[in-house]
């Protein structure tokens, strides 16, 4: 399947997250930039709160494309191991690497968030949203970030992702859906029409239509009608 951009492949996504609308205790948690739009697509269908969860790949000094790793919002670090071993790369590439990474992801933070309080997932589903899985080394970091906070359910959910990735954090999370697994899947942008990069002003605009809306829909509920 070729979606048309990220707002038509967070609708398509919404329909499968349907049984959680209306759940008093679940949210969505994006991942900026990209898996912003898909999600407040999806927040907006189940009429649920959306939140970001800011993670950094670490890319490769000198072929940034190729990530070693991921850090998260939190404090969350992965590591690909056998990568770094077979190119030998110093504790010292890699921790200029994650200083790099880390004072982009508090811009971010900064950026998206301002002085509004990150949403408090303990005990709650938590749907994790992303416009697409390759490596899986962002996803990875998001959900070692959020177990330590202790939600009741951790629901990955993107619109197309690499089989194996896919297949691989069904051992991490506890459900995880992927609309599409192409065998030949090479890049997630290569499944979008549109897939124009998202920029910070739409990631904040966002977010304050799903608050908005959220508080607008809390309020007609509350006069009953």
């Amino acid at each position: 399947m070729l979606f048309q951009d990220r707002t038509e492949a967070g609708r398509v996504l919404a329909d499968r997250l349907a049984p959680y609308a209306n759940y008093p205790d679940a949210m969505v948690l994006a991942l900026p930039r990209g898996g912003v739009p898909v999600a407040f697509e999806i927040a907006e269908a189940l009429n649920l709160p959306l939140d970001i969860l800011v993670v950094r790949k670490l890319g490769l000094p000198g072929h940034e494309e190729f990530a070693m790793g991921a850090i998260a919002s939190g404090g969350a670090r992965i590591l690909n191991q056998d990568l770094i071993r077979q190119l030998s790369l110093s504790d010292e590439i890699i921790e200029h690497v994650i200083a790099r990474e880390q004072r982009e992801l508090e811009r971010r933070e900064r950026t998206y968030r301002g002085q509004r309080p990150e949403l408090d997932v303990r005990d709650h589903i938590v749907i994790i949203v992303d416009d697409g899985l390759a490596t899986g080394s962002s996803m990875r970091a998001a959900i070692a970030a959020l177990r330590q906070k202790m939600p009741a359910k951790l629901v990955v959910a993107v619109p197309v992702g690499a089989r194996t990735t896919c297949s691989e954090l069904k051992a991490l999370a506890d459900e995880v859906i992927c609309l599409e697994t192409p065998e030949n899947f090479r890049a997630v942008g290569l499944w979008y029409r549109d897939f124009s990069q998202v920029t910070d002003e739409e990631v904040k605009n966002l977010l304050e239509r799903n608050r908005k809306n959220s508080k607008a829909k809390n309020i007609s509920q509350e006069a009953g009608i």
